[in-house]
């Protein structure tokens, strides 16, 4: 074992940004939606709704893409906690989390476009499945009303800068699909909802949508589709199950969106010279009673194979280990560069 150690000029390091499908199976596209009965009668059926590509009583294979969710700042549109108590719901809760979460501020209203609201619908993905964060201009979610369909997509093909919040960067969700707005008698002409503002957001780097209600709540010349919400106390989780319809109930249903992600790459080049590493301490070479070179022509011509590269910190401990594909010859006449690639 020989060792040589490496020049500030041997490391280099590299990003790369990759991008992947995110639904189960590698599919770009989901198209089939299901829920859980059980957690619809659930507690937790009241909050949020998890939508599988494959029923989970019948399918073993069903797990969780992402989750929707309705939030109310006045508490409306579920029943309360305490009915002697006004405004506090499960949607007031939901709306308070993520008010927290993506402005920072309960004082704070969320703003789609131009548009002020106390209200939202919200789609948050499974973490696993979007990565580090999600794909701007990947977005394709087909939704369906009473009125009609609609296809929204984010706006980062047309912004000159990017937003940002508590939760990082902010996209406008717009009418269109795959990052390619489309501009009709019912939108302005930046894709927004004549009415309403936009469409809602998208957060790649939280790995959620939120959608804006009165944008997807009025008619089809206004840029809606007649996707309504309640606003005084109803059902507990009937406005999760409305999200839920308008994504699924389609004919077509499509939701198409893609996971990103940052590999960070650091090259280490170890340069093996003419004059290093041509002697090796395997016993074989030498005599375990006399301490000699077994092989006379070890001596003046050795010859190795080089088969590992290993990586020690100054305490000489092994941090890491790389194995060449093949064997590489070693003598006093060849060099060789071998270059060690750690991803992280």
């Amino acid at each position: 074992m020989s060792f040589n150690r490496l020049d500030p000029s041997d490391f280099v390091v590299s990003s790369d940004s990759i991008t992947a499908t995110l639904w189960t199976g590698a599919i770009p596209t989901l198209t089939t939606f299901f829920t859980s009965s059980v957690q619809e009668a659930g507690s937790s059926g009241d909050y949020y709704l998890n939508v599988f590509q494959a029923d989970p009583q019948t399918s073993s294979t069903a797990s969780i893409q992402f989750a929707v969710a309705y939030g109310n700042s006045a508490g409306s549109g579920s029943t309360l906690y305490n009915s002697a108590v006004n405004g506090l719901s499960p949607t007031s809760t939901v709306y308070g989390q993520y008010q927290n979460i993506v402005l920072g501020d309960e004082n704070t209203n969320f703003v789609f476009g131009a548009f002020t609201s106390s209200q939202f619908w919200a789609i948050s993905f499974e973490r696993a499945r979007y990565k580090q964060s999600l794909f701007p201009g990947s977005l394709t979610l087909e939704l369906s009303g009473s009125l009609g369909v609609i296809s929204l997509t984010d706006n980062s093909n047309y912004v000159a800068s990017q937003t940002f919040n508590e939760a990082g960067r902010v996209f406008q969700l717009i009418s269109g699909s795959a990052g390619v707005k489309v501009t009709t008698a019912s939108t302005t002409t930046d894709g927004f909802s004549l009415n309403s503002g936009s469409y809602g957001w998208l957060l790649p780097d939280i790995g959620t949508i939120l959608l804006n209600p009165a944008a997807l709540s009025g008619s089809v010349a206004s840029g809606g589709i007649g996707l309504n919400y309640s606003i005084v106390s109803n059902s507990t989780g009937s406005n999760n199950q409305k999200l839920y319809r308008a994504i699924s109930g389609s004919t077509a249903a499509t939701f198409t969106i893609n996971s990103q992600e940052t590999i960070t790459s650091d090259f280490i080049f170890v340069r093996p010279r003419s004059a290093e590493f041509n002697y090796s301490e395997n016993p074989s070479f030498i005599s375990g009673s006399t301490g000699e070179v077994l092989y006379p022509s070890f001596i003046n011509n050795p010859q190795t194979y080089i088969t590992t590269v290993g990586l020690y910190n100054d305490t000489n401990e092994l941090l890491a280990v790389a194995k060449l594909s093949r064997p590489l010859l070693k003598d006093f006449t060849k060099e060789a560069l071998i270059r060690v690639k750690l991803d992280f």
